[in-house]
């Protein structure tokens, strides 16, 4: 397997996503959340996914303005409810919420309605300067495809549930086709995979936790991927992926955990 030799991955636009993100889903509005953003940012993540669904896009922005980084240095995802009207108009509902000018990277959470049907107002979003950067979420090899017809912005990202329990190589090909880079959301499998025991073994091989194998697991291939803690001794851990390799062995093995092989 071949080293992902940056700690970021360029998109197709030209900007650059880091490797590691923060995600707050499951983590309520308020003070909790303040605090594992802060402290996220404060151990070094320059990369915040949240959403509007999410509920808590105030508690991001607070821990934002509250760190001190400055606004260029992070790497900011919101992602846009398609029930809630119009992409663009919830655009800049969300950016009041996390009191900024932009995000980096917004998406479409999911393809309800159909893959195209939201999409002429997130190329609004984008062309108002909401977003710099446009994608989607959990959308599938045929829904990408359907979308690409009919862009004028194409996406960028495709943010999906991905982990060796639900790896598939023919999406990670059909992004790559596309020219869409796959992110990577639950690589832990919100937590089930963490007393697996063939993740365990490769742990155990490289003295290193079964968090930090999963998130390896995606970052060694260029993935980026998203670590979502409210502790803040797991948010540091999760820091620590860029300083040892999975080989190829410790790949195939995690690859078949799926049954898809790799």
């Amino acid at each position: 397997m071949t080293e992902h030799t940056s700690r970021t991955t360029t998109l197709a636009d030209g900007r650059r996503l880091p490797l590691l993100g923060f995600g707050v889903w499951q983590i309520p509005d308020g003070p909790g959340c303040v605090d594992a953003v802060r402290w996220a940012l404060e151990l070094g993540y320059r990369h915040i996914d949240t959403a509007q669904a999410y509920g808590n896009e105030e508690s991001v922005g607070r821990a934002l303005k509250e760190s001190g980084v400055d606004r260029g240095e992070v790497f900011v995802t919101t992602k846009f409810l398609p029930r809630s009207g119009n992409a663009a108009t919830a655009a800049e509902q969300s950016l009041r919420r996390l009191g900024l000018d932009y995000v980096d990277l917004y998406l479409v959470h999911w393809p309800r309605g159909g893959p195209t049907k939201t999409w002429p107002g997130m190329e609004r979003a984008h062309e108002l300067g909401y977003a710099r950067s446009i994608g989607v979420s959990n959308y599938s090899e045929a829904d990408m495809a359907e979308l690409a017809r009919s862009a004028q912005v194409p996406p960028v990202v495709n943010q999906v549930d991905f982990s060796p329990a639900v790896y598939s190589a023919d999406l990670v090909e059909a992004c790559r086709r596309h020219d869409i880079v796959l992110e990577a959301y639950s690589p832990l499998g919100t937590g089930r995979l963490l007393s697996d025991p063939t993740v365990g073994a490769v742990a155990a091989r490289v003295e290193r936790t079964p968090a930090q194998v999963l998130l390896r697991w995606c970052v060694q291939r260029g993935i980026p991927a998203l670590a979502k803690s409210a502790h803040r001794d797991r948010i540091e851990a999760n820091t620590r992926i860029f300083d040892f390799e999975l080989t190829d062995e410790d790949f195939a093995r995690l690859d078949a955990m799926s049954g898809a092989g790799g």
